[in-house]
């Protein structure tokens, strides 16, 4: 067995443990409901309603960082940040960066494929108006501490939003706690690098506090720190 391989079913023997994951009542519940109560636009879908487990490239040197599946969008397909206008500028992104090899993400079974990136979430379940407590972030963290030491090749870490940075910095002990800004970045000791960014959210992107040229740019300079 390759090490790649080994890497790949390590990978995968922890997405399994994420997707039956029932530690948080209240996230459990809410993500069982949205299922239960589909938008009429999914009327005739089966909903995912576990957690989401990460996606991408077992030998990612990108780490792209999120705050949590959408109700109807990674809640729905299984796949972070799939289903939904997040995800539709995430995979444009990273397509146009060269880390994808198709610009949609629609569901598990489109083709989609990452190659040297990796897409995952502070937290897995779909929070009630998207904001999870401190307590289901902090009972989360050991599936993205996980993750992180079986991706042992990254050297870029993205937090989309203030929420992932946060989340980052307590796991990769970035001290003192950083503070937000788009294309802000954070070295850390071991030469890595954490870069953040606004997150894609329809509210960002529809007043135009991100915009597409904007996003380019946080993948450009991941880009090229990660060579």
């Amino acid at each position: 067995m390759s090490p790649n391989d080994s890497s790949h079913r390590r990978l995968a023997s922890l997405e399994a443990q994420v997707a039956a994951c029932r530690r948080c009542p209240r996230l459990v519940a809410w993500r069982e409901q949205v299922a239960a109560d589909r938008r009429r636009a999914f009327a005739d879908q089966v909903y995912w309603a576990r957690p989401v487990p990460g996606f991408g490239d077992a030998r990612a040197r990108l780490v792209v960082v999120g705050l949590a599946p959408a109700a109807h969008g990674a809640n729905r397909t299984g796949r972070m940040f799939t289903g939904d206008r997040s995800g539709e500028w995430l995979y444009r992104a990273l397509y146009r960066a060269g880390y994808a090899n198709r610009p949609t993400s629609t569901g598990q079974d489109d083709g989609l494929e990452l190659s040297g990136a990796f897409v995952t979430a502070a937290v897995r379940c779909a929070p009630p108006a998207n904001q999870p407590t401190t307590q289901e972030r902090d009972a989360c963290q050991d599936y993205l501490e996980a993750e992180l030491e079986l991706l042992s090749e990254v050297r870029v870490f993205v937090a989309l939003g203030a929420f992932a940075l946060g989340s980052l910095a307590r796991l990769l002990g970035i001290s003192p706690r950083p503070r937000f800004g788009h294309l802000a970045e954070f070295e850390l000791a071991d030469g890595r690098t954490v870069i953040a960014s606004y997150h894609p959210s329809q509210r960002n992107t529809f007043t135009k506090m991100l915009t597409e040229e904007m996003l380019d740019a946080v993948f450009a300079r991941a880009r090229a720190l990660a060579r």
